[in-house]
């Protein structure tokens, strides 16, 4: 499939492949937009880890984005790095990226205690001093029962940023 161009590509508003892995890695959460009921969109924020080309979530086992999921593989992830409105110009500092790809569920019992590590350590390894290793295996097991985990293989990757940040890049 053939993504589509960024409508200000002309204008020179797209982030290059680098800035835009800079942004998933700085981010702490996105929204993941699926095909819900009734293909109505639906939209869900939520933490997330990137390693490689994937990101990776974990949810309960039963819901709506469980359901969409299991319905329709096809998603998209959204990042908004830097939002801030500028009044007496009449516009908004933005920045912000967009992964498209398909979602899996991840099955084997290795490759979920491997995504849930990553999550974990992305989130939570810098606040815990001491025992992490210990600590985070007692959380993983005691959330398994309960606990899914998914892999949005990352096909496309786009971002944009408003005309003034992009200024700023070339001073």
């Amino acid at each position: 499939m053939a993504f589509r161009e960024i409508r200000k590509a002309r204008q020179g508003q797209t982030m290059s492949p680098e800035d835009c892995e800079e942004v998933l890695e700085r981010a702490s959460h996105g929204v993941l937009a699926l095909l819900g009921d009734g293909d109505y969109p639906y939209a869900v924020p939520l933490s997330y880890a990137r390693a490689g080309d994937a990101l990776y979530f974990h949810s309960f086992i039963h819901g709506h984005k469980i359901d969409a999921l299991t319905r329709h593989d096809k998603a998209s992830f959204c990042v908004v790095d830097l939002d801030e409105v500028i009044p007496e110009e009449f516009t908004t500092h933005y920045r912000s990226v967009i992964a498209w790809g398909r979602v899996s569920l991840i099955e084997g019992d290795e490759d979920k205690r491997q995504a849930l590590t990553v999550l974990a350590d992305r989130y939570c390894r810098a606040g815990i001093e001491a025992d992490y290793e210990e600590k985070l295996k007692a959380e993983i097991d005691k959330s398994w029962p309960a606990c899914l985990c998914f892999k949005l293989e990352i096909e496309h990757l786009s971002g944009k940023l408003s005309r003034a940040l992009k200024a700023e890049q070339h001073l």
